[in-house]
């Protein structure tokens, strides 16, 4: 019997929910032919090698695992593109999500009378009591009210990360999809040129059983990246974008440092002095506003490959520095000959940063987070 429909589930640290979860599926699709399909992004804890060991038991389970690359949209876009199922569902391996939903979402899609199915925790008869989150209940509310206003997408909860729908539909435009941030579905309906015929399921939204939220503290900030990119990134590309805007920040954070050393050691320079306080000011501001942007640059830029534990940041941290020194080089040395000029120091200070950042934006790209 061919597939009929293929859940595809993205996965961090959730070892122990694999086998429970092909339990559940099992019990909720009797009668239907279907795959589950875990994108696991290379998980320290071994979800990967769990998946294949139920895998020798149940043929109907694959793995797919991610090497270097993160993110919940992009596993999401991977697995849905790997199936030959005609129909394809992404939801949580984490439980929060109900298996009993599916076969009603099945019957939805499969009847031609709409395109995708959603499993909504607003829509009436939905709860998040079980939850226990009253904060993100709040916070999910917010998003979803913003994300109607900016997309025009009239759901009660286009943040949903529980959804159904044709494969063909995502097939056909795969390739427009940013696959940047966390809620695809999001960016189907936005990106889809047709208006898609949406039923909603209501949900009860369960607590979590086990494993790691692969929504973490930027979770605000990757939804805000998945908009811009949605609307702006093909002009000028999301992740040169976060880098200059975090080394826009870098710069008031340099011009503040810079400010209150010549505060406190500044004076006119004195003839044949071989370094001014200017730069030594200047120096230290650059080495504080690198480390400042090595710092959000990891965490935000490069979420979906960042550096965690102490050893691989101090070794990154050495990196960006490297990297930098040229550009870091020609920072000071370009505005210490503005200001040995006459140049005034502020604008002299500006014209460094300006060079030195297009080197490091191009080979710490390469070298401290890899190839881009």
């Amino acid at each position: 019997m061919s597939v009929q429909l293929a859940v595809v589930l993205p996965t961090y640290n959730e070892r122990s929910n694999i086998a429970s979860m092909i339990e559940r599926l099992d019990a909720a699709l009797a009668g239907v032919a279907w795959e589950a399909i875990f994108v696991d992004d290379n998980s320290p804890d071994g979800t990967s090698d769990e998946a294949r060991e139920v895998s020798q038991r149940d043929p109907r389970v694959r793995v797919i695992q991610r090497i270097g690359r993160r993110g919940l949209a992009s596993a999401a876009i991977e697995g849905m593109l790997s199936t030959a199922a005609p129909v394809v569902a992404v939801m949580d391996a984490d439980h929060q999500h109900d298996p009993n939903l599916l076969p009603e979402m099945l019957k939805a899609v499969e009847s031609g009378d709409y395109d995708v199915a959603i499993a909504s925790r607003f829509a009436e008869g939905a709860s998040t009591e079980a939850w226990g989150r009253p904060d993100r209940v709040k916070a999910s509310g917010i998003a979803n009210s913003l994300a109607r206003k900016l997309t025009g997408v009239e759901l009660s909860d286009p943040m949903s990360g529980y959804f159904m729908l044709r494969t063909e539909t995502l097939r056909a435009d795969a390739h427009r999809l940013s696959g940047v941030g966390f809620k695809i579905l999001l960016d189907i309906m936005a990106t889809v040129d047709t208006a898609l015929r949406v039923k909603e399921f209501p949900m009860h939204f369960a607590a979590r059983a086990t494993g790691e939220s692969k929504l973490d503290r930027t979770v605000v900030f990757e939804f805000l990246v998945g908009l811009y990119d949605r609307w702006l990134g093909r002009i000028i590309p999301t992740r040169f974008a976060l880098f200059g805007t975090i080394g826009a920040i870098g710069v008031v954070v340099h011009m503040a440092v810079l400010g209150t050393f010549l505060q406190i050691f500044g004076g006119p320079p004195v003839r044949g002095q071989l370094v001014t306080a200017f730069e030594l000011g200047q120096t230290c501001a650059a080495m504080v506003a690198m480390t400042f942007n090595f710092v959000l640059n990891n965490a935000l830029t490069y979420s979906d490959k960042r550096l965690t534990g102490f050893v691989p940041l101090l070794k990154g941290w050495c990196k960006f520095a490297l990297t930098c020194s040229v550009g870091l080089t020609a920072n000071i040395g370009v505005a210490a000959i503005l200001v040995r000029f006459g140049v005034h120091e502020y604008p002299s200070a500006i014209t460094g940063i300006i060079v030195g950042s297009v080197w490091n934006f191009a080979l710490s790209s390469r070298f401290v987070w890899g190839r881009y």
